[in-house]
């Protein structure tokens, strides 16, 4: 079977709710991860075949087909196709999942896999809140769906609660990874170790001056356990916070997906390669502990334990998931999310799938690393698993 191979990878920082990128419109942000992908591969933007690009809350900016406005506000002559998709978090790894697929059946040489999401701009929530205001239908969930559950709605941040509680985790527990979070991403900030993946962009300042955006804005290098324990619970009883949540953020990243015959057809030198590739599926009340069956899936459809992947990105959606995953699987902390996760980078939604794997990639090669693994739980009880070799 053809090799799919990965020759550039780049991310915008994250901005915070109402931070530096909020007055970029998501269209503007997914052009510029594309637009670092042409810069640094130095490809015929022509010879794209396809953009697959993930987002979430598909509606106002971020409707009428956003990775098609993506490669229209990029540099990308308008002859390049895209499609936008939705697996929730799991949306740009899935992007790269298809990218991947598509090269290794020969069908396509060269794709751009990738997400974009505006928090600020387009709310968490907006499609089933705008509906709902506006009178259309019930829902997501049938009768038939609630009947069969038992519930009146899917919710991470139950789901999350549940997972803490199954696990044992206290708030003591979860806020001090909260932490340690904040300081893997200080430590790595302060190191330069997010140069080679981060694309700069030129934004608007406060008092209208031009600023360069190239630094996570969310992570908090005054970091206290003593702030973050301040912080009220998200319920009564329960022992989860925003503060030992992932961030709200603005963000895009993407990936450049090409086979053996586009590397040698334009001249480039790859990163990694796609190693193998797994999606699964379980409960969707609990929710978000599928990134174990997902790491167990796609350690067993490429042949490998736990202990050949040099590391690990495990997207922080809440510190009880990364927290679950190392427990039920036995992984080592010193090689899981070591420049800290979404709890201080932020979770772009439909761009964290994306945004880990661009981490991971540039990782692995600062360090001399062989192997990565990436994965993320995904709303409604998915998950989804990615290995990457360095090259």
């Amino acid at each position: 079977m053809p090799e799919a191979y990965i020759a550039a990878a780049a991310r915008t920082a994250g901005g915070r709710r109402n931070g530096r990128l909020s007055g970029v419109h998501p269209a503007d942000l997914g052009a510029v991860a594309i637009d670092a992908l042409i810069d640094r591969s130095g490809i015929d933007p022509a010879a794209v075949d396809d953009v697959i690009f993930g987002c979430v809350s598909q509606v106002g900016e971020q409707s009428n087909h956003v990775a098609r406005s993506v490669v229209l506000a990029s540099r990308l002559p308008q002859s390049v196709p895209a499609v936008t998709i939705d697996r929730q978090c799991g949306s740009s790894q899935q992007a790269l999942h298809f990218a991947a697929q598509a090269v290794m059946s020969g069908t396509q040489d060269m794709v751009i896999a990738g997400g974009v999401e505006h928090m600020t701009r387009v709310p968490m929530g907006s499609p089933i809140r705008l509906a709902a205001d506006a009178g259309l239908g019930e829902g997501p969930l049938s009768q038939r769906i609630r009947d069969r559950y038992g519930v009146r709605g899917f919710s991470q941040f139950t789901g999350a609660q549940m997972i803490a509680d199954k696990y044992g985790f206290t708030r003591e527990d979860m806020d001090a990874y909260a932490l340690e979070s904040h300081r893997r991403a200080t430590a790595a900030i302060e190191a330069g170790a997010f140069a080679d993946e981060i694309v700069a962009i030129e934004v608007a300042g406060p008092d209208g001056e031009t600023i360069v955006h190239d630094t996570d804005e969310g992570v908090r290098r005054d970091a206290t356990i003593e702030g973050i324990g301040s912080v009220r619970l998200l319920a009564e009883g329960g022992s989860i916070t925003a503060a030992n949540a992932s961030q709200i953020t603005d963000g895009s990243a993407a990936l450049l997906v090409v086979s053996e015959a586009a590397l040698r057809a334009h001249g480039l030198t790859p990163l990694a390669r796609v190693h193998a590739l797994a999606v699964t599926a379980g409960d969707p009340v609990v929710m978000l502990e599928e990134p174990i069956p997902a790491t167990r899936r796609v350690l067993e459809r490429a042949g490998m334990t736990l202990d050949q992947i040099d590391l690990f990105e495990v997207n922080e959606a809440f510190a009880s998931i990364p927290m679950a995953w190392r427990k039920a699987l036995d992984a080592d902390p010193a090689r899981t999310n070591v420049h800290g996760g979404a709890i201080a980078l932020g979770h772009p939604l439909g761009a964290s799938g994306a945004r880990i794997l661009t981490t991971l990639v540039h990782e692995l090669r600062r360090r001399g690393g062989r192997y990565g693994l990436a994965t993320m739980c995904i709303g409604v009880g998915q998950g989804i698993a990615t290995i990457i070799e360095a090259v």
